[in-house]
């Protein structure tokens, strides 16, 4: 009878620990679920709504805005998750065509890194910073089509000059945007941005653990399966 009771203590001790095995790993994935769901978007009940929350400047000549994207995580076999590529600032700029009317065709793009976010948000009321970027780079074809976003103050400290230059070889096109920014408005996009830079290299997600990522044989699967906005400055 004693030795009955000790076994049925066993397989009820084994059991609980089973059970809580079962609710962690649940736990686990629920955590995991609710990471993929803040990142496709809202849920509406039925299907999960894409979210849009740019950061958007109208002035006379061209308009601006920003947009935080995230980094990509892929797993790795001993089940944890590191980054593979990390997250950036899509900068948009497009041309105006008339009073509060812009063409929206011919957007141009500038991804910051969080380097370049770091520069950014650092610029003194006096600083000035500037940035190029080259699809090609040490590559035969480096130079044929070049990127350059220049940050500027103005003289009196009331805000800066955010310019982008596009000259495309191949196309044989040279565009160019200049967008004011006022003091106010460059404190906005400090603060954002400033609240972005932990998530664009991964770092809310490692202190949550709960990463967003793609499979280790296709790192760009959950990319496929989320909605999200262009992954680089390069499309359209």
């Amino acid at each position: 009878m004693l030795k009955l009771s000790r076994l049925l203590l066993q397989s009820s001790s084994r059991d609980s620990l089973s059970l809580k095995s079962l609710v962690s790993e649940a736990t686990i994935d629920l955590k995991l679920l609710r990471g993929l769901t803040t990142q496709s978007g809202m849920s509406t009940g039925k299907s999960a709504a894409k979210v849009f929350a740019p950061y958007s400047i109208y002035k006379g000549k061209a308009a601006l805005s920003a947009d935080p994207l995230l980094p990509m995580f892929t797993k790795l076999e001993s089940g944890g998750y590191k980054v593979e590529r990390r997250g950036s600032i899509m900068l948009t700029f497009w041309p105006a065509i008339g009073e509060r009317k812009y063409d929206w065709d011919k957007r141009q793009k500038f991804a910051l890194s969080a380097t370049e976010v770091g520069s950014l948000i650092s610029l003194g009321s006096k600083d000035s910073c500037e940035f190029f970027h080259d699809p090609s780079m040490l590559s035969s074809n480096a130079g044929q089509v070049r990127k350059s976003l220049s940050i500027k103050a103005h003289a009196d400290g009331s805000g800066y000059f955010v310019s982008l230059s596009v000259v495309n070889n191949i196309l044989k096109t040279n565009d160019r945007f200049v967008v004011p920014v006022t003091t106010a408005e460059f404190a906005v996009m400090r603060t954002a941005f400033t609240f972005a830079l932990p998530h664009l290299i991964g770092w809310d997600q490692y202190t949550n653990q709960v990463p967003h990522c793609a499979s280790k044989s296709s790192p760009t699967a959950a990319a496929a399966a989320l909605p999200q906005l262009p992954s680089s400055e390069w499309d359209r």
